[in-house]
């Protein structure tokens, strides 16, 4: 009978170290200021700016990774920019279901920045609270690896079939359990009353369809945490390098939003890519618990998940582009 190796909890070891984190952290704050100040005054943004600015936080991540190569070496910067690509890849579907939120709640161009910053500033405490979790997880045993792959395997098959249903393409405000329970406790305005969330209408506190809307991206940012966290635990168990990669993913989504306005309706294929990419990290992490018990068993590396992930979001890439050309304008 063959020996079975008892598995230990995972030692989640960090490069994040208190300096490290302080100097992140104070940049995050600096960045999201930075942001909150631009969308101060409502304005439609207009495709230089947004370019200009998605150059940037481009650049960023690009440079985070140049410096930890350069303190940490080369494992700890692949690690960095493979979850940056499956982080970022995530939150391109994001954008999808933002826009159709903003479509469906009739947000006005001028506002949609307003609406987009908050609910990147929710993300990124929903994923800081979810990594931690995740770290508590798998500090208890490596039996979180089996449970983040089942997590990500079932996600897969979920999202691979509303790909094919055309399901992923709509949004039902109605049905929206968080607008419902608003509308429950409170009254809504008729229509948008310049940036303001709440009016006082009748003499009641009342909310604006501004407040439902960013209400609802908001619950679409619990349901992308629960997704995009175990995703990124299969690349890297350094807690530190997943707030990183959520951090620098989220960061330029505001911009990246007016940018990909039109090219995301034509990206029809990206969520059978995001299918395989999730079902992919999903088997990768269940290999990485099974290889613990039975150490005769491969695992996937880093550099492997790194290729595989790019060949899928460029073959679906190709792929969209083709049946958009053969379906036509407006189609």
């Amino acid at each position: 009978m063959p020996a079975v190796a008892i598995v230990q909890p995972a030692d989640l070891t960090t490069i994040g170290s208190p300096a490290l984190w302080a100097v992140t952290l104070a940049g995050l704050a600096l960045l999201l200021g930075a942001d909150f100040l631009l969308t101060r005054r409502p304005h439609e943004v207009r495709m230089r700016e947004a370019v200009t600015w998605s150059a940037f936080y481009l650049a960023l991540p690009l440079a985070f990774g140049v410096y930890l190569w350069q303190a940490f070496g080369t494992g700890v910067a692949v690690e960095f920019y493979t979850g940056f690509v499956v982080e970022k890849s995530l939150s391109i579907d994001n954008l999808f279901v933002f826009m159709l939120l903003l479509s469906a709640f009739a947000v006005p161009r001028i506002y949609a920045q307003r609406v987009l910053l908050y609910g990147i500033i929710g993300a990124l405490v929903l994923r800081a609270i979810f990594i931690a979790l995740g770290a508590a997880v798998l500090r208890s045993g490596t039996w979180a690896f089996l449970l983040f792959g089942a997590i990500l395997i079932v996600t897969a098959g979920k999202v691979l079939k509303d790909a094919m249903s055309g399901h992923g393409e709509q949004v039902d405000v109605s049905r929206m359990r968080s607008v419902r329970l608003l509308r429950r406790f409170m009254p809504v305005t008729d229509d948008y009353r310049g940036s303001r969330l709440t009016v006082r209408e009748n003499g009641r506190r009342a909310l604006t369809p501004l407040a439902l809307a960013m209400v609802a991206v908001f619950a679409t940012d619990i349901v992308f945490a629960v997704d995009s966290v175990p995703a990124v635990y299969g690349i890297t168990e350094d807690p530190f390098l997943v707030f990183a990669t959520n951090a620098f993913a989220l960061l330029g989504l505001r911009a990246l939003y007016f940018v990909m306005q039109s090219v995301l309706a034509r990206l029809r294929h990206l969520n059978h890519g995001l299918a395989i990419i999730l079902a992919f990290i999903g088997v990768k992490l269940v290999l990485h618990w099974a290889h613990g018990v039975w150490p005769w068993l491969p695992e996937i590396p880093t550099l492997v998940s790194l290729g595989v992930i790019i060949t899928v979001l460029v073959t679906v890439t190709i792929t969209s582009m083709l049946a958009a050309d053969r379906a036509g304008p407006g189609r």
